[in-house]
């Protein structure tokens, strides 16, 4: 596996190949687990070269504290990316992404003014910022996300249409711990009493799919899922919906297979955990 720190080296190396073969992207923020692991394979059955970032990117953090804690493991996850197959692995110093603080603002929308656009003011301009720059220095074929961030999904989607990027978005489902807990770099920071806690995300989900499939109103089940988290003080919820999950739009009703998604976010003592089920 090919390492590169900064921007030249990087696209010199890949210079070379890219007329030639294919380019999966997986862009990440670090303290990897088995979802990230399931984007590189999926990545490497449909490409040549797969090129995976490490960058936490301060930019997209409206929180200081919140960026001053998120979990850094450079060299494990360079030895995950490694064991996984991964071809190259970019690890930028932030000044090296921004050797000047960027000027440009980016506005999704509508996609600002609900959910994580609502609680997180800033959050999307940054992460589209450091994707557009990374979409510009690998110039790859394909792009690979989860879809744990559902509405980061949306939002990159936004970006390849808005700017034209001549980039695949390939969203990739939810990977999960055994008692139903999807997996994040966020779950490294609970402590073991709040990680038995945390299934109780999917738990919710599980109970409002369950309701409205079952001919209750998307009110009822945003109610229940409310109810819930009240009910267990260890929890804050921040906010549920019933989304298109494409747009992200709010509805009322359940759409065609696969397209209608509940949100939801929390705070579990000083952790912040979202989940999501489409169906």
């Amino acid at each position: 596996m090919h390492r590169f720190e900064t921007i030249a080296s990087l696209r010199q190396h890949l210079a070379k190949i890219r007329s030639e073969q294919t380019i999966g992207l997986i862009p990440t923020m670090g303290a990897l687990h088995e979802g990230h692991i399931t984007l590189i394979e999926k990545a490497k059955k449909e490409n040549d070269v797969v090129v995976s970032s490490i960058f936490v990117n301060p930019a997209q953090f409206n929180n200081p504290d919140d960026l001053a804690c998120y979990p850094r493991t450079l060299e494990e996850d360079c030895q995950k990316l490694e064991a996984a197959g991964c071809d190259i692995v970019f690890t930028p110093s932030v000044d090296e992404i921004y050797p000047e603080p960027p000027k440009l603002r980016l506005n999704f929308g509508e996609l600002e003014t609900l959910m994580e656009g609502a609680f997180r003011p800033g959050h999307f301009n940054g992460v589209g910022i450091v994707v557009a720059k990374l979409f510009n220095i690998v110039q790859a074929d394909r792009a690979y996300f989860g879809q744990k961030d559902l509405q980061q999904v949306a939002v990159i989607r936004r970006l390849i249409r808005d700017l034209s990027f001549p980039i695949e978005l390939v969203r990739c489902p939810t990977v999960r711990e055994s008692d139903g807990l999807a997996m994040s770099s966020r779950n490294r920071n609970l402590k073991p009493e709040e990680r038995a806690q945390a299934p109780a995300l999917f738990q919710a989900l599980t109970l409002a799919h369950e309701l409205i499939t079952e001919g209750h109103s998307t009110t009822q089940a945003k109610a229940a899922v409310t109810g819930f988290f009240t009910a267990n003080p260890n929890f804050r919820l921040e906010y549920v919906e019933v989304v298109n999950a494409d747009t992200l739009q709010l509805v009322n009703e359940v759409l065609a297979p696969g397209q209608t998604a509940i949100c939801l976010a929390v705070h579990l003592g000083n952790v912040r955990l979202i989940d999501n089920l489409v169906f």
